[in-house]
């Protein structure tokens, strides 16, 4: 059986890369100013990559850990039964902390470019906002909304793909395909975030700079995920039958 030190470290691995590959697409994929580069990925590239980034993660650290990656779908994982409740902040802080090794990397990689300007404008540096600092300028309730409902249908699926009698080894791909499709729904409302661990990556290390303050909207990327993964394990428990963990 698996410490949970080394769970502790695959969850901090898989989302350092779930963050620096979904979000460091979308950075390095803009100018340095913040502006939107259709020249560079576009909105469907960074969904893929969103999509690939926990595909990838999931093959690679999904034995260990199982492959987490958000506080939202471990919370979630336990309130459908699928995961022991004593472990749940452990992961917390390890999501957290692999979501800003990865932050603290692009930081470094952007402000190198000699033509680097301060971060300004909604969704500069990859992160999440509503209202002013929505990338479509999309409402509070809007963003709550949207993050809530897509958080569950991805619990949702994560829950279903991953139950016993699932085809093996699919989990991943359908994972991550989910993933990018919520991505391709929600970029124009939040610049997508579904996620606690990869919101918390990106403001940190913008701050207040330019008059642009992420941190103080953050606690939508915190609550608003976390309800959605609530109603998608209860939803699941609701329509399937099956033994929780013990």
């Amino acid at each position: 059986m698996q410490s949970l030190i080394k769970k502790c470290v695959a969850e901090s691995l898989g989302t350092f890369w779930l963050v620096l590959g979904g979000c460091g697409s979308a950075v390095l994929a803009a100018q340095a100013g913040g502006d939107f580069n259709p020249l560079g990925l576009g909105y469907l590239g960074v969904s893929l990559a969103f999509g690939v980034a926990v595909a990838t993660a999931a093959f690679a650290f999904g034995a260990v850990s199982g492959g987490h990656f958000n506080p939202a779908v471990s919370f979630g994982l336990w309130v459908a039964g699928r995961f022991q409740g004593r472990h749940l902040p452990a992961y917390v802080v390890a999501q957290v902390a692999g979501g800003l090794l990865a932050g603290a990397l692009m930081w470094v990689l952007v402000t190198s470019n000699p033509d680097f300007l301060p971060f300004a404008g909604a969704g500069t540096f990859a992160t999440n906002g509503f209202g002013a600092f929505s990338p479509g300028g999309y409402p509070m309730a809007a963003a709550f909304l949207a993050e809530a409902v897509l958080t569950g249908v991805f619990l949702y699926v994560i829950l279903a793909v991953t139950r016993p009698g699932a085809a093996a080894g699919w989990a991943p791909l359908a994972i991550g395909a989910t993933l990018a499709l919520i991505h391709m729904i929600a970029i124009p409302l939040t610049n997508t975030s579904v996620n606690p661990a990869r919101s918390t990556a990106v403001a940190a290390f913008v701050g207040e700079s330019a008059g642009y303050m992420p941190l103080h909207q953050l606690w939508l990327f915190w609550l608003a995920p976390c309800l959605g993964a609530l109603a998608g394990a209860l939803v699941y428990r609701c329509v399937n039958v099956e033994r929780a963990e013990a």
